[in-house]
Order: C-alpha cells, then structure tokens, then sequence
C-alpha cells in the first residue's frame, strides 16, 4: 500500500466515524512545520447552527486557537498535514482506534479494536467542567492570571486549565474525608495557585477548610498572605519552612505539585508521619533513581530499553513513582497514579493519590519493593531512608 493510500484509509475511518457518530476523538502530533509554537492538534465532533463539525483545537505554546471545520475541510487538512507536517495520529472511536505513524517515506496504519465506549453526544455548547467558572476575582487576578478586564491571559490558559483539573480531581478528595474542617497541606506552594482555587470553591459549598501553602521563600509566603487577607480567605494563609523540617502534625490532607526530584519523597514521608488520611503528589525530576539505575546492576534482559538515554529517563519515572506506591501501600494506603492533565500543558503530568486504609498486604508490598529493586539494581528509594530514619505515628 502506498503511502497516499495509508493517508486516505486513515481519513476514510475518520469521515466514517464523524458520519456515525461514533467518533470520539482525533489527535495529531508529532508536528514539524513552519509554526515553531504549535505542539499539537485535537478534534472532536461538534453541533452547531451551521451545521455539524470538527472542532479542532490548535494548542500552541502560549495559546489555543479552536476552528470548527466542515469534513471535507478537515479531510484537505489531515490529507496535506499528514503527508507533510505531523508525523503522528490517532482516531479514537467507540469500537476501534487507529493510530498514523510516519518516519521519512514509511508510514504506518495500526488498528485495534476495541468495545465499551460510549460516543458522547456532539453538543458544542455543553458546559464546561470547571469549578472557577468566574475569572472575575481579585486573587486570580494578583496571581497574573486574568487581565484587567478579568478574562484569563492568553499565556495563562495551560496554568487555568491545570488548576481547575486539580480542584476537580481534589475537591471530592477532600470532601470524601468527611472531616469538619479538613487540615490542607500544600508542600512547596510556590504562589499558591492551588490553594486559592481550592480554598475559594470548598468555601462556596460550604465547607469549613484550613489551607496552609508552606514555601521556603519569604517574598512568596508574604504575597500569599496578603492575597489571602484581601480576597477574605481566613483559613487560608501561607508559613516559611522546608517540606521536611515542617511539622505536619494534625494535617488531614498532604499535597505537593511539582515538587523537586526527592523533595516529593519529603512531603510523601510528612504525611504518612502525620497520619494524614490523604496524600496527594504532582512528581516533578526522577534523578535520585536514575543515578542508581545507571551506576547499579540492572537485570540484563532490560538492557534493550536501558542503553538509551531518553528510555532510561522514562523508565527511571516509572520505576520511581511506581516505588512511591508500593511504599505508601506498604505504609497502610490505597494508591492510584494517572495522569491529570493532558501532556499538551504539561509533560510532569502523573499524580500519585494515596489514601488511607485498605492498602493490603504490608509484607506483599516489600517483596514487590524488593524483586523490582533487584530488577533495576536500585539499592534504596530516598522516601525508604527516610520512614527508616524516623518515627511513625
């Protein structure tokens, strides 16, 4: 099959699913044209007055541009784009995807089935699922997120969206706890961005919350604080300290985004002293494993992947979180990782959400610490040292 036929058979399924309504969605990446800030491009099925669409959103670096297309339109689009600028595609539908893979003249088609989907329905103006559904307020606008005219920044649209994925993904996390006023800890809050929108949409349910954002920087913790006093968030405020000399005694909730490399092991550690009923972390920078992977005596049936650098980087990720939760397992927690956002606004987009009880078996989980630490030569996870250096509540 020649490669314009690949092209063709790939816009086929994607017209005949747009045609039955089983399209779910259509994504292109990989992308390598004249635009050096568009990163990719995402398409869905669409209702509207004219008529229906796909709906494509051009995600650019700082921006997103949405183009609603008729189909011949948005085939002219895949045909010329596919041939010349994306390198990578992929259909989604109810019953299969398909996934476009181009390197130089070879091009690739992989079909594989699928069953259980459900097509949502194509309404264009279905609202949208986010809890800051008004951008007109003070402490969104300090933070550098909205304009003057209270609309969300074009170079702020990625932060915006995390933020609400988060509240989205906390808010019933908290909830759930079923505590009267819920002590939040935010490790290395860095200017608070969750913890505004947390402790602003918890208080329009009202809830009761008590939100503290420890950060090491002054000028970060005072700025949060006078925010906090002139949006009349009282349960809100901000105390200097490193994530491990903090004392986290009492906290009900332990959250760290993005914290550093080994400093997301601090905050792990922190709320399993604490006993916290929830702990919740955002892993930013896998170095600590990766240099034991590298100097270490991985099992040489995973040299294949290992001798490459950008598949060590990947599989040190893995292989770290994938540590942290068996270690939370094995301290008495249920865990779960996903991603939380989409990897078009951010690339450290993995959470580990932990909670307390019905972790199973404690001695399980340290055999599976211990056979995937002789897989990959690894002598000690840092959060280990850590829960074997200090006492547990």
């Amino acid at each position: 099959m020649s490669p314009t036929d690949r092209i063709a058979e790939f816009v086929d399924a994607v017209a005949a699913a747009f045609a039955d309504g089983t399209l779910l969605k259509l994504k292109c990446g990989g992308y390598h044209g004249h635009e050096p800030e568009l990163k990719s491009v995402e398409a869905r099925k669409v209702a509207i007055k004219a008529g229906e669409r796909l709906s494509f959103v051009f995600r650019y670096k700082t921006r997103d541009i949405t183009k609603n297309l008729t189909l011949d339109e948005a085939a002219a689009f895949l045909v010329e784009g596919l041939a010349t600028n994306w390198r990578s595609a992929r259909l989604e539908t109810a019953v299969f995807d398909l996934q476009f893979e181009r390197q130089g003249d070879k091009l690739r088609l992989k079909r594989t089935e699928v069953a259980g989907r459900d097509a949502p329905p194509a309404d264009h103006d279905r609202a949208k699922n986010r809890p800051l559904a008004a951008t007109n307020k003070p402490w969104l606008h300090a933070l550098g997120l909205t304009g003057k005219d209270g609309a969300v920044r074009n170079d702020a649209q990625d932060k915006f969206r995390q933020i609400n994925k988060m509240v989205e993904i906390f808010a019933p996390l908290i909830q759930a706890l079923h505590a009267e006023n819920p002590r939040i800890l935010d490790m290395g809050a860095g200017k608070g961005y969750l913890d505004f929108a947390l402790y602003d949409y918890l208080s329009s349910l009202g809830q009761s919350t008590e939100v503290i954002g420890v950060e090491l920087r002054d000028k970060l913790v005072s700025d949060g604080n006078a925010n906090a006093a002139a949006s009349g968030f009282s349960g809100l405020r901000f105390e200097t300290g490193s994530i491990l000399d903090y004392d986290a005694s009492g906290a009900d909730a332990v959250i760290a985004l993005h914290a550093c490399d080994t400093a997301t092991d601090d905050a792990i550690y922190q709320g399993i002293k604490a006993g916290a009923r929830l702990i919740a972390v955002a892993p930013c920078c896998h170095k600590q494993i990766r240099r034991q992977m590298e100097a270490g005596s991985p099992d040489q049936k995973l040299d294949f992947l290992l001798r490459h650098g950008t598949f060590m980087e990947k599989q040190a990720e893995m292989v770290t979180d994938g540590l942290r939760a068996l270690i939370l397992e094995a301290s008495g927690y249920r865990t779960k990782v996903f991603e939380f956002v989409s990897d078009a606004h951010t690339p450290k987009n993995n959470l580990i959400v932990a909670q307390k009880g019905g972790g199973g078996s404690r001695q399980g989980a340290l055999d599976r610490i211990a056979a995937v630490k002789t897989l990959f030569g690894i002598e000690k996870h840092y959060l280990e040292g850590l829960l074997d250096s200090g006492p547990q509540d």
